[in-house]
């Protein structure tokens, strides 16, 4: 049967009494956070639309993939709100990844059901109490995140399958090569780039002296993700001719310390350093190693042309498991050594946590997974420090167009452990900084350890001929511009025009990615891997090799409509 015959089914799944756990946390926290104590009842609902399936198979879908019998109530196309004062659903915008309807279309494939069937979901929320209506705005507003979030309509849909019209061709920025300084600041405001105007100058005159063409927009895209904070560190490799010292407890230390890099950079880089390298914030992060390699003291540092994480060799202990499966644990002199890699990667979401707390720790995780994981590591432990505003202030004291501390806190916990406990990772330490400097930007940090075989781990030079997999989730809308947006000045309207810069991660993928690369014959296979993250497919693929060509058209996509630009600097 065609795509779109088959009518869209709903209904609806609500945890029965006594396994309503989330509806019993919302209401506390929305009496506690909120202060509305004239909440008294309140209900989480689960609504599914299900397209392209018949009626018979939809039943068997029903009870026994989309809700459990002995866990919730089912109610069919519509549920009774009598007594109910006040109900709203909760959606995904458009575009934005949404697991739980896509996990509940693969199952429904698994089970036998239809290739092309399709799920949408959205969440009820029903409340019962003494509401006013500036009680009921305030609760909606705590419910609905506008970055990634809409309020749902109560009408089902015909069809569920998007309407994407035709890409238009992408566009030629005319006029760009004679630009003067006001038009380039007009365009920068338009497009919202994370360039400045100097740079943007810098960008207009290679156009006119090399290239002697006007740019597309996906060219100027491309260049603002590369020239991003994320991409190229652009803040750390600024030179720094100007440094002074403020008075205060810590200035002898300071300065002692900075007198100190100073001395470490003459000894690496010899008598010439202030005249033949620039002073920056990345070489005074760096110094000390590259102190350390010139003294012989890093033997073990792997070093190769991938720039994923940071990688030393080390010798493993390694017991022959068959052997070993006896009572006693292994020991004794029956462990043979073996060279191993050993990887570390740290990952910062600061920004996108801040707007959207779950999705933006989650990807802080499962970020910093994907740089190891493309060394072809096994990530096996992480850990997690962040830094937080007072969680328990008041509502009522958060900041003009920002989240409260308590949404914060509580959704990035949320989607850190949500993130880990999919991909199957033990974070062995956590730990959060209480401190009101961090009500203006949220600090999330998430640090991972991985390790491979040496010989499972083999790095070449890409040739022309080779071919180039793309391996893991299809790419969509959220997620675009994730790289510039950590580059740039954030203001009141962030929290409504910053959405698409939060990436959705897919964790069922990142753990089967895991599981593939384990497999020796495969991870032999790879010449030079890159992880897909900051900046998309430009990036990922770009970094591979001097001088590439990229099929767009080529690139897996979550649903159509998505243009050349979209395509190419897409995180998600």
């Amino acid at each position: 049967m065609n795509v779109g015959t088959k009518m869209v089914r709903r209904f609806y799944a609500e945890k029965k009494k006594g396994f309503d756990v989330e509806a019993r946390n919302l209401l506390r926290e929305i009496r506690e956070n909120l202060g509305i104590r004239g909440l008294k009842q309140l209900r989480v609902i689960n609504r599914y639309d299900v397209g392209n399936i018949d009626g018979a198979f939809f039943e068997t879908v029903k009870q026994g993939i989309l809700s459990e019998p002995n866990l919730d109530l089912v109610h069919d196309e519509r549920i009774d709100l009598s007594g109910a004062v006040f109900a709203f659903g909760v959606e995904y915008l458009p575009g934005q990844y949404d697991q739980r309807a896509d996990s509940a279309a693969q199952c429904i494939k698994l089970a036998g059901g239809d290739a092309e069937t399709l799920v949408r979901c959205a969440k009820w929320i029903v409340i019962d109490g003494n509401l006013s209506e500036a009680d009921k705005k305030a609760i909606k507003k705590y419910c609905i995140n506008p970055v990634d979030s809409r309020e749902a309509s109560p009408e089902k849909p015909a069809a569920l399958r998007m309407d994407a019209p035709e890409p238009r061709p992408v566009e030629t920025i005319a006029g760009f090569r004679g630009m003067d300084e006001r038009a380039l600041r007009g365009l920068i405001e338009r497009m919202g780039f994370a360039m400045g105007c100097a740079d943007l100058k810098f960008v207009r005159d290679h156009f006119y002296a090399t290239e002697h063409r006007d740019p597309t927009v996906t060219e100027l895209r491309v260049i603002d993700t590369y020239w991003s904070d994320h991409c190229r560190h652009t803040t750390f490799l600024t030179a720094l001719s100007e440094i002074e010292f403020e008075d205060g407890d810590f200035a002898d230390m300071i300065r002692e310390a900075f007198d100190a890099y100073l001395e470490l950079r003459r000894a690496v880089y010899g008598p010439n350093a202030e005249r033949d390298r620039d002073v920056s914030l990345m070489d005074l992060a760096t110094i000390g190693a590259k102190y350390l390699k010139k003294q012989g003291k890093l033997e073990d540092l792997d070093e190769s042309d991938e720039i994923n994480a940071c990688s030393i060799r080390v010798k493993a202990r390694v017991w022959d498991a068959e052997a070993d499966a006896g009572p006693e644990p292994p020991g004794g002199n029956d462990a043979r050594e073996e060279d191993w890699l050993v990887m570390f990667k740290n990952e910062t979401h600061n920004h996108p946590t801040e707007i959207e707390p779950f999705g933006g720790a989650a990807t802080c995780l499962g970020g910093a997974i994907r740089d190891p994981l493309s060394g072809r590591a096994y990530v096996y432990q992480a850990m997690r420090v962040t830094g937080s505003g007072d969680p328990r202030a008041s509502a009522g004291d958060t900041l003009p167009g920002k989240l409260s501390q308590y949404q914060i806190t509580k959704g990035a916990a949320k989607g850190y452990s949500s993130y880990g406990n999919q991909v199957g990772l033990a974070t062995g330490f956590v730990d959060e900084i209480y401190h009101e400097g961090y009500v203006a930007k949220r600090m999330e940090i998430g640090a991972v350890i991985g390790a491979a075989p040496a010989d499972c781990v083999r790095r070449g030079q890409p040739a022309p001929g080779d071919v180039i997999l793309i391996v893991g989730g299809r790419t969509g809308r959220d997620g675009l511009g994730g790289a510039t947006g950590s580059s740039k000045v954030h203001n009141e309207e962030s929290i409504f025009t910053a959405g698409a810069e939060v990436q959705k991660g897919n964790p069922p993928v990142e753990r089967n990615i895991q599981r593939l690369f384990r497999r020796r014959e495969v991870a032999r296979l790879i010449k030079k891997c890159n992880d897909f993250g900051a900046g998309g497919v430009s990036v990922a693929i770009g970094e591979l090799a001097a001088s590439i060509d990229v099929d767009l058209d080529k690139i897996p996509k979550k649903y159509e409509g998505l243009d050349g630009t979209e395509l190419a600097i897409s995180e998600s």
